[in-house]
């Protein structure tokens, strides 16, 4: 698939109070403590006319556009640093071109685990799994679900807009260790994400994101229900 693909779709697929954490550009994250209470989570940006055409900043539209750039080098990174074999064992997750049609998820619990592909930085690994965390999707207005990651020291939150039957745009931010509230998307661009959700098989999704602004090249977390 080229990258047009991906992004006509997405052009025509592909937000979380208060900063209690003040993250580098680039590079590894500071260590930070995990909160046990997650129920103040704050709301983010809800449906809006032109759904996410209205809301993307200038800078998250080239990070969609070259997502499939993106995800080439940091898997060709993860390859080069010997983890072919766990690269494989995943299967339909981590391939670019693997999306069924039926995109739209349930709401409900989820379990979610992300693996982060290409070193950002000088000491951090080309390839890293996590061990599955607790996800939440929630209906919105508009046609729009709310995605929240309950726990980890990375907690993307954000809106899943709808797109087609392949693909839908996520626009959220990510939260960090204790912080109990969420910035809204485009707030502080070191905190937004972009992507796209699509679903790879039964009962299995992916959120991608491409070119996250810490750690890592592209990030995938792949959701289960609970």
């Amino acid at each position: 698939m080229r990258p047009t693909a991906f992004v006509l779709p997405i052009l025509s697929v592909l937000v979380a109070g208060c900063a209690t954490v003040t993250a580098p550009v680039g590079g590894a994250l500071p260590a930070v403590g995990v909160a046990d209470d997650m129920a103040r989570i704050a709301p983010v940006a809800p449906a809006v006319p032109g759904g996410w055409r209205a809301v993307i900043s200038s800078e998250d539209r080239a990070r969609l556009h070259n997502w499939r750039e993106s995800w080439v080098a940091a898997l060709d990174r993860a390859n080069r640093s010997s983890a072919q074999a766990k690269i494989a064992a995943e299967g339909a997750l981590l391939h670019p071109d693997r999306a069924v049609p039926g995109v739209v998820p349930p709401v409900g619990a989820y379990r979610c685990r992300t693996t982060k592909l290409g070193a950002r930085g000088p000491g951090l690994l080309d390839y890293v799994a996590y061990p599955a965390f607790d996800c939440r999707i929630a209906a919105g207005p508009g046609g729009t679900l709310r995605l929240t990651k309950l726990n980890g020291s990375q907690r993307p939150v954000g809106v899943l807009y709808p797109q087609n039957d392949l693909r839908m745009v996520f626009l959220g931010t990510m939260m960090l260790g204790d912080e109990r509230r969420a910035l809204e998307y485009g707030r502080d661009p070191e905190r937004d994400l972009v992507g796209g959700l699509e679903r790879i098989g039964p009962n299995r999704w992916r959120l991608l994101l491409p070119a996250p602004r810490w750690e890592s090249l592209f990030d995938v977390m792949e959701l289960v229900p609970a």
